[in-house]
């Protein structure tokens, strides 16, 4: 019996389909805007604040839920990761090999994507990028055992690869991030308009 391939890490996905992206970074700790709570001063950048979206007439609590919910396209797991609202749900499902086959080689486009929905829907985010002008964005993931998205410190810096910072920055020099996303990227909005939101 043929054994079921691994899925691909994050860092894997990144470094395979945009190899751009992956990339070490040091930040002088002293110059830097430090997302690690929603309730700490930076607090609105970080995925999980409360900045309610909108997106093909469904709502979502915070930018990682919609995040989340793009990794998906059965109607079962869109469902049910979209009722409970929870990260951890999300991986479940990704844990039982049902997240879309293409993921990799749109992860970072989703997350462009996400974050362009949040600045162009929420004040206050757009505000706290303004105000965080001239210092560096990084996500502080110092004592996880992760760091796909963030840094760690290191004496006076932060190292790590920063993608989430990264794209903070970017959107905030740029004012928009530019993505390119399959066609049925938002096929999740209609199932939960379908089933959820009626």
């Amino acid at each position: 019996m043929e054994q079921e391939a691994r899925p691909m890490k994050v860092s894997e996905m990144i470094r395979t389909y945009y190899p751009a992206y992956y990339k070490w970074e040091t930040y002088p700790a002293d110059r830097c805007a430090c997302i690690r709570k929603t309730t700490d001063e930076w607090g609105v950048l970080h995925n999980m604040a409360a900045t309610p979206l909108s997106v093909e007439g469904v709502s979502f609590k915070c930018c990682e839920t919609l995040f989340q919910l793009m990794k998906f396209k059965e109607e079962e797991v869109v469902t049910d990761v979209y009722r409970r609202n929870n990260k951890k749900w999300a991986q479940h499902w990704e844990k039982q090999g049902r997240r879309r086959e293409d993921w990799g080689m749109m992860i970072v486009d989703a997350l462009k994507f996400c974050l362009q929905t949040k600045y162009e829907q929420s004040e206050a985010f757009r505000q706290e990028l303004a105000r965080s002008k001239g210092l560096y964005i990084v996500e502080d993931e110092t004592g996880r055992k992760s760091t796909s998205y963030g840094v760690r410190r290191n004496g006076n810096c932060y190292e790590g690869s920063n993608l989430l910072g990264r794209l903070l920055m970017e959107l905030r020099d740029e004012g928009r991030l530019t993505y390119q996303l399959p066609a049925d990227a938002l096929h999740f909005a209609e199932i939960l308009k379908a089933n959820v939101t009626k």
